[in-house]
């Protein structure tokens, strides 16, 4: 099923008219599909590279996955570029405890991109996320930054705390997975 994220209230998007998720667990692979629906030749979109783990990727158009254990404070922060670099980051609470998730594999990222539309699908394993138990539900917070030619950024997710863009807020944690067989 695809959910469709909202702009925060502080954000202004020219570019991009919507942006949607839809996401699937089947075993221990997490499968995100992003798709962004606009003006796709007004955004900045990283040039399609060898994937590499990459710090900063959140600095422009990238798009993003908290992912958590049905009551557990632990969570993983991953974010995937257009360009197939990648991030992921362990956190023992709500922005404590960050460490790079070593732990995390390579995710499998495939990009589309035409005149209208930005399609991202990250797949990931969940199996080797230590933080997490394994036999738990999971529930994630899922988000996107857009950045235009103009060097405006644009803050996307499922929902928004009050005050500004804070992708890793508790209240964010929204969308439930249960494990398909």
């Amino acid at each position: 099923m695809r959910h469709q994220l909202a702009l925060h209230p502080q954000s202004r998007a020219e570019a991009i008219e919507k942006v949607e998720i839809e996401a699937a667990l089947i075993g221990s692979s997490l499968t995100l599909r992003y798709i962004a629906t606009g003006a796709t030749p007004a955004l900045k979109v990283a040039k399609l590279s060898a994937p590499n783990r990459v710090d900063g990727l959140w600095r422009t158009t990238c798009f993003e996955a908290f992912v958590a254990a049905e009551g557990t404070d632990a969570y993983y922060e991953f974010n995937f570029s257009p360009s197939t670099e990648w991030a992921a980051y362990r956190f023992s609470a709500y922005r404590e405890g960050m460490t790079a998730a070593a732990e995390a594999g390579e995710p499998d990222i495939q990009t589309r991109l035409n005149a209208r539309r930005l399609d991202l699908q990250a797949q990931i394993s969940l199996r080797s996320l230590t933080a997490l138990p394994w036999d738990a539900d999971f529930r994630l917070a899922v988000a996107a930054v857009i950045e235009e030619a103009s060097g405006a950024l644009s803050y996307w997710a499922l929902a928004h705390p009050p005050g500004r863009a804070d992708f890793h807020h508790p209240d964010g944690f929204i969308f439930h997975l249960t494990r398909e067989k």
